[in-house]
């Protein structure tokens, strides 16, 4: 049986398991390691240390389907909402732009639910703290390190870290990465951000009218979310759950403080738009380093196959920067989760397909799985594109 690593359990990997589960021709043993201590990645839900079920989505705060992917890609959203997983989005979220036809979800248990539904649906044996060092080729399989723990080893490894992670991996793959692959690995570029999630006592009152709030006037904070509210959860057991989500460039300028000073400044700038907010019983400020990614306009490749040598043994790099964003401005299609305003205020987004001269074969989800082995039959590699399934607002 095929031993296949996932590395990240995120999104992308918690959908890639689970496709390569549904699909597979062939038993597969699948692992999916995190270095996080949970899943969910860019797709976190956060809970309160005092109640677990006060909770705040750190990452991405709703899911966007656009007319585009409610006609290729319907059955994953009916899934979703069938079993509860997703829901309409009905609460005011002000300063949000509503594109025709598209539809807002939120997740009534976190967004990071959404990522346990594929993760549990995959049955791959998941392991967190699990920070992958080297890769190396060793008796015809690839042998991962790891910081902590034995290596093993594997017969198919699939990355869907950060590139910049991808880079900084030592062992045999810095050899097997060519050069023109790095130039696209290194394309990649991120911007970053803080999250700060406020926790609060049952019975406390916000008394705002709505439910999440684009700031457009303010250094500092760029999107506020009453969590339990735009999930439509009101409990007198449950305290509210509050969330903010930093500008880009002020992310970028206080990256490498500490966390209680970012926290400490994001506090002041909250206390110019919510003027009297109770002090909360617990908080929770995450920093996003690679927060949103986008590839620079020349680079059209979100995946490639690093190594197929021998021919049954890969290492696959599925990267972060699987969506397409329209610049209006320019009518540049860019493969991008990316901010793209002047003063780095988030935007609303939209996912297109990949342009039509992509070097990389289109293939539908459901096909994912068959990409994970060359197409041996006419002597080439079979290429994909992961299409993205959610449109985060943040």
């Amino acid at each position: 049986m095929a031993r296949v690593l996932i590395v990240g359990a995120g999104l992308t990997g918690s959908l890639c398991a689970a496709l390569l589960r549904r699909e597979a021709s062939s038993p597969l043993r699948l692992t999916v390691w995190d270095k996080a201590g949970d899943s969910g990645g860019r797709m976190t839900t956060a809970s309160s240390p005092h109640n677990p079920q006060s909770t705040v989505d750190l990452g991405a705060q709703y899911i966007t389907c656009t007319p585009h992917y409610a006609k290729i890609h319907q059955s994953f959203y009916d899934e979703l909402l069938a079993g509860g997983i997703l829901k309409p989005l009905t609460s005011p979220i002000d300063g949000m732009v509503i594109k025709e036809g598209d539809c807002n979800f939120v997740a009534p248990h976190g967004v990071s639910s959404i990522v346990n539904h594929y993760l549990k649906q995959s049955g791959a044996d998941i392991c967190f703290r699990q920070r992958v060092t080297q890769i190396n080729l060793r008796n015809n399989k690839w042998e991962v390190s790891r910081e902590t723990g034995s290596s093993e080893q594997f017969d198919v490894i699939v990355l869907t870290m950060p590139a910049p992670q991808i880079l900084q991996l030592r062992g045999d793959i810095t050899n097997l990465i060519s050069e023109c692959q790095r130039q696209q690995l290194e394309s990649v570029s991120y911007s970053s951000r803080y999250a700060l999630g406020l926790f609060y006592e049952a019975g406390t009152k916000i008394d705002v009218p709505w439910a999440g709030r684009y700031i457009t006037s303010n250094p500092c904070i760029r999107f506020i979310s009453i969590d339990n509210k735009k999930r439509n959860i009101e409990s007198s057991e449950i305290g509210p759950s509050l969330v903010i989500h930093t500008t880009v460039p002020f992310g970028v300028t206080h990256l490498e403080h500490s966390i209680e000073d970012v926290q400490e400044l994001i506090f002041q700038q909250l206390e110019n738009i919510l003027p009297g907010l109770p002090q909360p019983v617990a908080t929770k400020c995450q920093k996003w380093r690679h927060s949103q990614g986008f590839l620079h306009k020349s680079a059209t490749t979100p995946a490639c196959t690093i190594s197929r040598e021998p021919a049954e043994k890969q290492i696959i790099v599925i990267r972060e920067a699987t969506k397409c964003l329209r610049d209006e401005g320019r009518g540049i299609q860019r493969k991008v989760l990316h901010d793209t305003s002047p003063n780095g205020m988030m935007d609303q987004y939209s996912t297109q397909s990949p342009p039509a001269h992509t070097q990389w074969e289109k293939m539908p989800l459901r096909h994912a799985a068959a990409a994970l082995k060359p197409d041996c039959a006419r002597g080439r590699r079979r290429k994909f594109w992961l299409p993205a399934i959610s449109n985060p607002s943040t």
